[in-house]
């Protein structure tokens, strides 16, 4: 069992990469399919919320979460088809930020919600982020291919921290949750301040 917390505890350390920024500043290259994977690493707002959401849903919805996991994935396409379109969502980085905070608290608190609330949050979440995405993907040498890449990295990572939390649910080490979304909030709402 210490060998499966130590584990655990490596995983989640990915929460606390240092020099990882807002990953929708407008400096980093946008173009293609690897531009769009390596893009959800590149900025700590998204990688929270991705990461946080799919420990929550480890965690919380165990045997629902790949369904829950999809709704996210199609609200993050759609937000970034709003996004392409050029129909801003008002308030998109105040959206990221409030998302950050309250997958945070989710992971916090372990809270198990309906499914219908759960889809709700989700959806908004997807939203916000996915517009922030879609805001950048015109300038993008390919769209669709970055558009791909970042589903893809997005699904994986969220899938990797759904096992991880129904791992941590298994070993009863809840504290390791806990601590992680306290973290993860407390980032979101150091993210509201500067918004």
């Amino acid at each position: 069992m210490k060998k499966d917390l130590m584990r655990i505890a490596a995983a989640i350390s990915v929460f606390f990469v240092p020099g990882l920024a807002a990953a929708h500043t407008g400096s980093h290259e946008v173009s293609g399919l690897l531009s769009g994977i390596s893009h959800p690493l590149m900025g700590l707002d998204h990688l929270i919320v991705i990461l946080a959401v799919g420990l929550w849903l480890g965690a919380s919805v165990r045997k629902q979460a790949p369904l829950m996991v999809t709704v996210f994935l199609a609200f993050l396409g759609l937000g970034a088809v709003v996004g392409v379109s050029g129909f801003v969502l008002p308030s998109v980085e105040t959206g990221i930020a409030v998302s950050v905070l309250v997958a945070g608290l989710l992971v916090a608190t372990l809270a198990r919600l309906p499914a219908v609330a759960t889809m709700a949050l989700l959806a908004l979440f997807a939203l916000f982020n996915g517009a922030a995405h879609g805001i950048e993907m015109p300038v993008a040498t390919m769209p669709l291919l970055y558009g791909l890449g970042l589903l893809l990295s997005t699904a994986v990572l969220q899938l990797a921290a759904v096992r991880l939390g129904q791992m941590v649910h298994g070993v009863r080490a809840e504290w390791l949750l806990r601590t992680t979304g306290v973290l993860g909030g407390g980032f979101g709402a150091w993210l509201l301040l500067g918004v």
